[in-house]
């Protein structure tokens, strides 16, 4: 099993969790906080950052890492799985093709003209998306792919995997493409991750991941929804994907990032995880606690609401055994009159509190 990962800004011990930083930052906090609790990496969204701020001014700064004064390892998402979700959500904001995708980001702006199919529009295909990942500077860089839900029929499903393979295999011959006309160093290029998809479908999954691993990454994800309509992981069918990547390359369960659902993944063979759940309930008042320490693999934990009246007068950390800024500085009976009078203090905070909790996690599992 693969324990630990070297990139072109540092080595990541693994399992390992990065907070997302969509738009190049990871809300209400800087670097210097994510560097204070033992974030090892953040993934950030190409797509999103195609738009802002734009090629021409990360080429200006030589990538995200200048940009956004973060100098430990970066991965970029293609951007595909929101513009998936975008377009199910409403026709109108683009269509899927064989070769592309199509997206319109003002089509549901009334604003801007929306609902309409003559205003702005922005073509993604895989050799955009390794190109742009290239200005960003990325340590890892993900393929483009045709993600799917768990609803989606047979049919739905063995096309998304038809495509996934065909623009996996674009993107492989574009950042090869890259690496030569930039002259980057086998030692020094970034890594190239690819997505397996194939729903619920076992076959699918099989098939998609043998084409992938036969066309040569150096990790995969897991593609699609990992949980079900009900919020419940999808155990099975993220064992079995899980199953058919390299045990001596990273395992990816994207998106993927309750605690309890990163334990059953670390147990089935998964090794990176991403979400914004850490740094989303901070925001909603929802502080994660340890309870207790079991054995292996086995954590006890709990959430703790700072807009509790029982918290007004408290003075005590909202965790004891934490080592955060704010644990160590301020008491629960603060953090409750800072979300009360509405600071901004407040969020930052607690989204310092939620990342530490999410590393000591990782690092609990590593132990």
């Amino acid at each position: 099993m693969l324990k630990t990962l070297t990139l072109n800004h540092g080595t990541i011990n693994l399992p390992a969790f990065f907070p997302d930083g969509t738009y190049g930052v990871v809300r209400t906090v800087d670097t210097d906080d994510l560097a204070n609790v033992n974030v090892p990496g953040l993934v950030m969204n190409g797509f999103h950052l195609l738009s802002k701020p734009g090629v021409s001014v990360l080429k200006k700064f030589k990538g995200l890492h200048a940009f956004s004064d973060w100098d430990k390892p970066v991965l970029t998402d293609s951007g595909g799985f929101q513009v998936f979700s975008l377009i199910r959500q409403n026709p109108k904001f683009g269509e899927i093709r064989k070769n592309e995708l199509i997206f319109r980001p003002d089509a549901g702006n009334p604003a801007k003209g929306g609902n309409h199919k003559s205003g702005e529009k922005i073509i993604l295909t895989p050799e955009k998306s390794i190109q742009f990942q290239f200005a960003c500077g990325s340590d890892i860089m993900m393929c483009l792919d045709y993600c799917t839900s768990p609803e989606d029929s047979y049919e739905i499903s063995k096309f998304s995997v038809d495509v996934t393979i065909d623009w996996a295999a674009r993107c492989k011959k574009e950042y090869v493409k890259q690496i030569a006309s930039r002259k980057i160093p086998y030692d020094k290029r970034p890594l190239l991750f690819a997505i397996i998809q194939g729903g619920s479908y076992h076959d699918l999954r099989k098939i998609c991941a043998d084409e992938l691993i036969n066309i040569g990454f150096d990790g995969f994800g897991f593609g699609g929804w990992p949980v079900a309509a009900d919020g419940t992981l999808i155990e099975d069918i993220l064992a079995y994907t899980a199953s058919l990547m390299p045990d001596n390359q990273v395992k990816y369960a994207m998106g993927l990032g309750k605690p309890d659902g990163i334990i059953k993944c670390v147990k089935m063979g998964y090794n990176l995880f991403d979400c914004v759940i850490p740094t989303r309930e901070a925001r909603h008042n929802r502080l994660y606690v340890f309870d207790d320490y079991l054995d292996d693999f086995n954590f006890a934990y709990s959430h703790y609401y700072i807009l509790d009246e029982k918290h007004i007068r408290e003075d005590a950390p909202v965790a004891g055994d934490c080592d955060c800024h704010m644990c160590k500085k301020y008491s629960r009976a603060y953090l409750y009159h800072l979300y009360k009078v509405g600071d901004s203090l407040a969020y930052r905070l607690a989204t310092i509190h939620n990342l530490r909790f999410y590393t000591r996690l990782m690092e609990k599992i590593r132990m």
